[in-house]
Formats: structure tokens, C-alpha cells, sequence
């Protein structure tokens, strides 16, 4: 997680760079934006690792660079309140936590720089128009996970030879499960392999879903990557 706040903040750099040239009026701060899904006490080595790479760089906190950080508290329905907020802040460029937060900053500002981290799938959520060319005012990184989900189904029939049925544990309302789970079941195929869905939508859900996985006997459970199921 540390890694991934460094790698965010070279890209942070980037867009302060024209700041920092000369291209702002004299004396004025920049203003950073800082926008999770999650609480202050989930993240204290992505916020260290932004913090220390902008140390790194020459910015520090409270003499050179404004910092406002604001967290959902693991509650997305937050989000789109939050990211309006920064935006009226006027912020200089905004660091964005999972795809849920991209996404609420796209509805939010079309021209404030958004630089996107722990990303499902870019393209297919609508984020960018494509890796190569992203267009619009976001940038950032990829997970990729729909690529990392069908090769964890790999993974586990290489693991369990005999394997022919996986229970696939999602959050059916999440933006960043849909396309994993496309990509799971086209592994699926090729493999022969048969998959129970385990839609979870709460907490109250998980229950149910792993009651439905012992009725249909599978054989293993794949979780696929969404803030909820961490």
C-alpha cells in the first residue's frame, strides 16, 4: 500500500509541476485533494506513503502544500457529497482512492486533475477512453483486476485438479465487480469449470451466500476485489 501512495504521488508530481514553474500566481499554495472510500484508521500506510513521497519531492505538508483529506467511512452513498466538496475547494489536483471515488470526481469536475489508484478496470467503468490515450481530466493506475480474477481461477484448478465447481463471491452492486465477474466466467469456460454466484450486496448477505455455496457442494469460494468483501 505504501508503494502505491509513491506511485500516485509521481503522478501527483506531474501535475504540480506547472505549479511549481511559475505557471500560479505568486505565494499561492498548491492544493491537494485527498478522497477515500474508507476510513482514516484503514489507510495509514497509503496516507504515510503520499505523504512521504511529496516529502521526497520537496512539498511539505502545511508550509508549501495544502492537503484536505476527506473519507467515506466505508459508505459510498457519502461519496458524491464529499467529492463536490473538493471540488469546491478549488483544488489543485485530487488523489482518488478505488473506482467508486473516480467516479463520484468525474460526476463531480470535468477539469479539476484526477489521478485515479487502486483502479478495477478504467475503460469498462467508464473512466477513461482508453489506457493509451485517457482523454478528459483523469489519469493515473490500473489493477487490471478482471485480468487478476480470471487468473486466480487458473490458479485454483491448478492447485485442485478435480475442481469443477467455484462459488464466486461478489458485491452485485458494485461498479468494480461486474466486469471481474465477466471475466471469471469466460475462464470459466475455458477451463470447464461450473460457478455458483454468491451475490452480497451487505454485511447481512454473507450468510446466505456461504449457506449457498455448502447446499451446491462447491468446491471453492473466489473472491472478487470490491471494498466490501475486504
Amino acid at each position: 500500500m505504501r508503494l502505491i501512495g509513491l506511485a500516485v504521488v509521481l503522478i501527483v508530481s506531474l501535475v504540480l509541476a506547472p505549479l511549481a514553474a511559475g505557471a500560479q500566481p505568486a505565494g499561492k499554495v498548491p492544493r491537494v485533494g485527498f478522497l477515500t472510500a474508507f476510513a482514516s484508521s484503514d489507510i495509514p500506510l497509503w496516507r504515510e506513503g503520499f505523504r512521504q513521497g511529496l516529502r521526497d519531492l520537496g512539498y511539505r505538508e502545511g508550509q508549501n502544500i495544502v492537503i484536505e483529506y476527506r473519507y467515506a467511512d466505508g459508505r459510498p452513498d457519502r461519496l458524491p457529497a464529499l467529492a463536490s466538496e473538493l471540488v469546491s475547494l478549488k483544488m489543485d489536483v485530487i488523489a482518488a482512492e478505488t473506482t467508486p471515488v473516480s467516479l463520484a470526481l468525474k460526476q463531480a469536475t470535468g477539469t479539476i486533475p484526477i489521478v485515479m489508484t487502486i483502479v478495477a478496470d478504467p475503460t469498462k467503468s467508464g473512466l477513461v477512453a482508453s489506457l493509451a490515450r485517457p482523454e478528459g481530466n483523469i489519469t493515473g493506475m490500473s489493477l487490471q483486476l478482471p485480468d487478476l480474477s480470471a487468473k486466480r481461477l487458473q490458479l485454483l484448478r491448478e492447485i485442485t485438479p478435480r475442481l469443477t465447481r467455484v462459488g464466486v463471491l461478489w458485491n452485485s452492486t458494485s461498479p468494480v465487480t461486474s466486469p471481474q465477474f465477466g471475466a471469471t466466467e469466460a475462464a470459466a469456460r475455458s477451463l470447464g469449470i461450473q460457478l455458483e454466484k454468491l451475490a452480497v450486496q451487505g454485511p447481512d448477505d454473507f450468510n446466505k451466500a456461504f449457506q449457498t455455496a455448502t447446499r451446491s457442494r462447491t468446491g471453492a469460494v473466489l473472491l472478487l476485489d470490491d471494498f466490501l468483501l475486504r
